[in-house]
């Protein structure tokens, strides 16, 4: 009873949380109705047992993808009356591959559901008592089996990692460059500087 409560419960408020990601009138909010989204999302999936995909919502989507989204819309200079004038434009069309992606969701559903038998027992998805979580199982799998592979994209990464360090810090022409002893030796008050900036106006650097 319990787990079908909390499954209506994080249903509907991803639902509703999409629907004003949508047409939230600031994309800042929009941005934060998409996170609350993504919880809830992830909620859904630890209900059927799959915690590690619920980690990686959090962990990837919100604490990574999501917050990037919000620094850059916070950060930029964006003219919401043009935001606006570019939504209803292209509101025909997105209504249109929405009423596409509802057809499709709906006559899949009606169709596994009649395939699977509507009306007979299913058995019921989610964890089972006493097997080891799928984090567990993936973290075997990827320490055993996969270790070479798991280390090679590593160590991918790293090289990717001291490449872009590299190319950042090169000398080009007309390009300022970091002086690490001018930035220590600066006094506190010749740092920062306190504005007040308009709403909507952006911070100018």
């Amino acid at each position: 009873m319990m787990q079908i409560f909390a499954f209506y419960l994080f249903a509907t408020l991803v639902i509703a949380s999409g629907a004003f990601c949508i047409f939230a009138r600031n994309p800042v909010h929009s941005v934060l109705w998409l996170i609350l989204a993504f919880f809830n999302a992830a909620g859904l999936m630890l209900l059927v047992g799959a915690e590690f995909i619920a980690a990686l919502l959090v962990i990837v989507y919100v604490g990574a993808v999501a917050v990037l989204f919000l620094f850059v819309v916070m950060m930029l200079d964006i003219d919401f009356a043009e935001l606006r004038a570019g939504f209803m434009k292209n509101l025909p069309l997105g209504l249109v591959i929405a009423v596409i992606f509802a057809a499709e969701l709906i006559i899949f559903g009606v169709l596994g559901w009649s395939s699977a038998g509507a009306g007979e027992a299913t058995a019921v998805i989610g964890p089972r008592q006493g097997a080891p979580s799928n984090i567990e199982q993936f973290g075997a799998i990827l320490y055993t089996d996969y270790i070479f592979l798991f280390e090679a994209a590593g160590l991918i990464l790293l090289v990717a990692m001291v490449g872009a360090i590299v190319l950042t810090n090169r000398k080009r022409g007309g390009v300022r460059v970091q002086s690490v002893s001018q930035q220590v030796n600066r006094r506190p008050e010749d740092a920062t500087r306190n504005t007040q900036p308009e709403v909507g106006k952006g911070v100018e650097l």
